[in-house]
């Protein structure tokens, strides 16, 4: 899954247009509203609700927008348009299996873009089940190889209780439990590490090796998910050549 975080890297080194950030901002807070609208409006006692305002943080979205969130969804009476998340899968060109989680007050709409998106972009929608198996949900911070010494990285991400920490090439993944995840993230900030991304995610537990014209397509597929209005988060097991990404980067 390395590769995926390294093509999330590459994206934000590059800096989206503003048109795209906008749009990610949107994304974001609406979520944060419909989840506060619809259950405990606080986050310290939803969990949901917490980990949507935390994907917000991450994404620098500014703390006043996540406030006006938070208040317009403890405003609501939780009558109207019936929202829910749910988890679309499939595969894209090499067999990449990908797991796409959007936030919908229309399912058959939401499914019959999906569809479409992954048709032209050489995939298939799966029937659920088919590929969630394959993943994990896990806190993942991304250490880059300039930004800390290794024994450190080890020593203070074990001891704070992350459960692994992957050797990628250009730095290390430290893998938590998402309840682990803001102790271990604090830690490796306190002890002066850099970290260049930090989420809980969907891990996969297994990659596929992909590059050429299955690479690009892949990519182009991911890109159009996660352009759709729906759609908050898009997760892959490939396993693409930085050199392939930094050019569809």
């Amino acid at each position: 899954m390395g590769g995926h975080s390294h093509w999330k890297g590459i994206k934000e080194k590059k800096g989206a247009a503003d048109k795209r950030r906008g749009k990610l901002f949107a994304k974001l807070l609406r979520a944060i509203e419909i989840t506060a609208r619809q259950g405990d409006p606080n986050p310290a006692n939803n969990p949901t609700l917490a980990d949507a305002v935390q994907r917000a943080k991450d994404a620098s979205v500014p703390k006043d927008n996540i406030e006006r969130a938070l208040a317009r969804g403890a405003g609501e009476t939780g009558e109207g348009e019936a929202w829910s998340t749910v988890f679309y899968e499939g595969y894209g060109a090499g067999g990449v299996a990908l797991l796409i989680e959007a936030l919908t007050n229309n399912r058959n709409r939401t499914s019959q873009d999906l569809k479409a998106i992954f048709r032209r972009a050489e995939g298939n929608l799966a029937e659920p089940g088919a590929v969630q198996w394959q993943f994990e949900r896990k806190g993942v911070i991304f250490v880059p190889r300039d930004g800390a010494d290794e024994d450190a990285v080890m020593t203070v991400a074990l001891e704070a209780d992350a459960e692994d920490v992957i050797d990628t090439g250009d730095g290390w993944d430290v893998v938590t439990s998402p309840a682990a995840y803001e102790g271990v993230k604090t830690a490796l900030e306190d002890a002066g590490i850099s970290l260049a991304s930090a989420e809980v995610t969907q891990r996969a537990q297994n990659s596929v090796p992909v590059d050429g014209a299955d690479a690009r397509a892949v990519l182009r597929l991911i890109e159009a998910l996660e352009d759709h209005d729906d759609v908050q988060a898009v997760y892959a097991n490939f396993d693409i050549p930085d050199s392939v990404m930094a050019e569809a980067g």
